[in-house]
Order: structure tokens, then sequence, then C-alpha cells
């Protein structure tokens, strides 16, 4: 490999500058590790060689985070998603479909969690993220090992600073404590390690008609169990109605048999 191949360039001040669960190594490093909705130990893998490694849990926000700590540091060539998937959000998948196919409209191309939508990045930022590194696939892969291998095997094959400035985003959290348990399971990155906590992030508008959408058919439901409760009732009184006039009927005819006989 030669020499200037090996090139390293200074990362945006400050690096990493956005709150968040995560560890961070050297700066020179050409290695991030995302370990999804796994809390792995993020210190054994910096010690393997990652610059920077942590979780992302939304589809949103988290991802949001994860390419503005990317594209800040030219010196990051390989991106490790790791870890458990992160169930309803599909986490690990948004990041790799939004490294293959960008976004149309705001929307993570491909992506099948439940909010895939980046607001807070440019194009020009998704296309950095995109030319930047090269994404590696260990979806579900939690052991510490393995991941680490892959670490030392990145370094190995390290390319050098991307040949581009740092590039800031500025990804807004807004929020409030109050809200649910949860909106902040859901949609706060939480803080640990390299990170000082994150506020909640706002209900967007795509969440709450996801969430109207979601009580509408919960309503529905009820409706529809209201009316089965209703027929059902109707129809045990009906049945009653019905035996006792046979029964009636019976009694008539069994007293007249007995009359004649």
């Amino acid at each position: 490999m030669a020499e200037d191949e090996n090139a390293k360039t200074a990362a945006a001040a400050g690096w990493p500058m956005l709150k968040g669960e995560y560890k961070t190594g050297s700066p020179d490093s050409c290695v991030a590790v995302v370990t999804c909705g796994s809390h792995l130990d993020d210190e054994a893998l910096i010690e393997a060689g990652a610059g920077i490694s942590g979780s992302c849990k939304t589809e949103n926000l988290g991802i949001e985070k994860l390419v503005s700590h990317i594209i800040s540091n030219p010196n990051i060539r390989f991106l490790i998603v790791a870890g458990a998937e992160v169930k309803g959000h599909i986490t690990g998948e948004a990041i790799l479909m939004l490294h293959q196919n960008g976004i149309s409209k705001n929307r993570i191309v491909g992506a099948k969690g439940a909010i895939p939508y980046i607001e807070n990045l440019s194009e020009e930022a998704v296309k950095r993220f995109m030319e930047q590194i090269e994404c590696i696939d260990m979806i579900n892969v939690e052991d510490i090992g393995e991941i680490s291998a892959k670490i030392k095997e990145c370094i190995a094959n390290d390319p050098g600073a991307f040949p581009a400035e740092p590039m800031i985003q500025d990804v807004k959290e807004k929020g409030s404590e109050t809200e649910s348990d949860e909106f902040e399971e859901d949609l706060s990155d939480g803080a640990a390690g390299g990170g000082s906590g994150a506020s909640v992030e706002e209900i967007s508008s795509l969440t709450m008609i996801t969430r109207l959408k979601s009580l509408d058919q919960k309503i529905a439901g009820v409706g529809d169990y209201n009316k089965f409760q209703a027929g059902f009732q109707a129809g045990k009184v009906e049945g009653f109605v019905v035996g006792f006039v046979l029964a009636a009927l019976l009694m008539i005819i069994a007293g007249v048999i007995i009359y004649f006989a």
C-alpha cells in the first residue's frame, strides 16, 4: 500500500459533536461500529481499533446522528452494522438501505421501518455518506470477538482519508421530558459513554399520523367488538323467547294429549 494511501486528515473540531450512546477512540481510525439495538462492550470494540462505537435505535433521528458523526470525520471509511435488529424500527436495515439507495422525498428508499424519514440531513450529506464509507452487514452479530476481527480486517485495508473536508450537519433535537415512556424509548437515544444525554425528539407529523392511524384501527376494533356484543346479547334474548314459546307449546300439547287419553 502506497504511503499516501494511509494519509489522515483532521476531523471536525470537537468530533463527535452530537449526544448519544457511544464510546470514542482515535479520530484517525477508519472504522465506525453501530450496534443497533444491542448494548455491547463498546470499550472492547474501541480497543480493537474502532474510532467510534455505539447503539442506534431509531430509523430517523438515530441514523441522522450516525451519518453526521461519519461525514464530519473523513478518516472513517468503514461502517460495521452489528448487534440485534430493532423491532419495529428495523434500524440496521434502514442504515444499509440509506447507504445503498439514498433517499427520495426524505424517505430512505427500501427501508421497512415504521418511520424511515430523514429530515435533518441534506441530499449532499446523504450522498457524502454513501460515497465515503463501505457498509459491512453484521446485523444480529453480537460476538465481540467476531466484530473485533472485522474491525482489524478493515484497518488492514484502510484506504486513507476521504478526499474532502469534514461536512457538518445540524441535527436538531426538540422535545419535552414530559413525553410518555413509550415515546422516550422510541425517539430518544439517551446518554452513555461519550455522550451527555439527548432530549426526546419532538413528535413529527409523520409520527402523529402513524399513531392516529393506529388509534383509529383500535377504535374501529372496539366498535366491531361492541357490535358483536350487542348482536350476541340480542341473540341471547331472542333465543330465550323462542325457547320459552316452544316449551309452552309443548306443555299445552302434552296437556291436550293427557286430557283426551
